[in-house]
């Protein structure tokens, strides 16, 4: 039944409200971290577009000073945002891999038929309550304040995330094309690499964007983890505001456009398999 002329006219205009709701915010963001300092303060009024547009705000946050302000950095954005794409790269390989790995052995072997359920509960516990043993696991290893360390919990607090999400994949896929690649000689390892894997490679993309926006945008897990070699994103612009008294927006906004920055090329990359990865399993045939 075709939709009538109002209904269609309503549903465009919840689409376009919820898209206004969505992006509002990050085109304020964008606009602000362009605007010289008397711009995003109360004394000249704040507008819209910048009337003066400016580098200002970047400069500062990559080298510490910029011309005009009278304050500077001790710490600039270059070594969070290193630590940032290593910790959150790392952690995504890490929960990625064991994530397919371990579902496709549960989906298609039946092995330990309990690791769903046990997997699940690592993201049952509230996070302070997991993270004081975990503090006290990583003082005595000496990985705190590590790339590696902080990697390392990167990946086991995403792992369920990962598992059950391939794990979904894994049950779409007909097992009579495994069982007839393996009867046409195929080793079962073979069989995951050549048939399986570039079948749920969609879903795979897809698990992987989300691991890594989770590593990516993490605060909590950073913030008592590190201590000054290995600050993140998130960690360092909490340190900006309290350094600044909670002042200097158009620092934070540009450092939150640069913060967008690593999320958005991830999904342009993938973004031919990221559709299909959304709907994979979505009809029955």
């Amino acid at each position: 039944m075709k939709p009538s002329p109002g209904a269609l006219a309503l549903k465009y205009l919840f689409v376009l409200l919820a898209c206004a709701v969505v992006l509002y915010p990050l085109l304020w963001m964008v606009t602000m971290a362009f605007k010289p300092y008397p711009e995003w303060t109360t004394v000249a009024g704040l507008t819209w577009l910048p009337k003066e547009p400016t580098w200002q705000n970047f400069e500062f946050i990559f080298y510490g000073q910029a011309e005009g302000l009278v304050v500077s950095l001790d710490r600039t954005i270059t070594g969070p945002l290193v630590a940032s794409l290593v910790t959150s790269i790392c952690g995504t390989l890490l929960a990625v891999v064991c994530g397919t790995l371990s579902s496709y052995a549960v989906v298609r072997f039946g092995m330990a038929q309990s690791l769903p359920l046990s997997v699940l509960q690592l993201r049952l516990f509230p996070p302070l309550a997991v993270m004081i043993p975990v503090m006290v696991m990583w003082a005595f290893i000496g990985a705190v304040d590590t790339w590696w360390g902080l990697s390392l919990i990167y990946g086991i607090v995403t792992l369920p995330f990962a598992f059950w999400l391939m794990k979904t994949f894994f049950e779409e896929v007909p097992v009579e094309i495994e069982d007839a690649a393996r009867v046409s000689g195929c080793s079962y390892w073979r069989v995951f690499y050549r048939i399986t894997l570039p079948i749920v490679k969609p879903g795979l993309a897809t698990c992987a964007l989300f691991v890594f926006i989770l590593n990516w945008s993490d605060y909590l897990l950073a913030l008592l983890l590190t201590q000054k070699e290995w600050v993140t994103l998130p960690v360092y612009m909490a340190t900006l505001t309290s350094a600044m008294g909670g002042q200097m927006y158009g620092m934070k906004a540009a450092l939150g456009v640069i913060a967008a920055i690593p999320p958005v090329v991830f999904g342009l990359m993938i973004q031919k398999h990221l559709v299909r990865g959304l709907t994979f399993g979505a009809l029955k045939q």
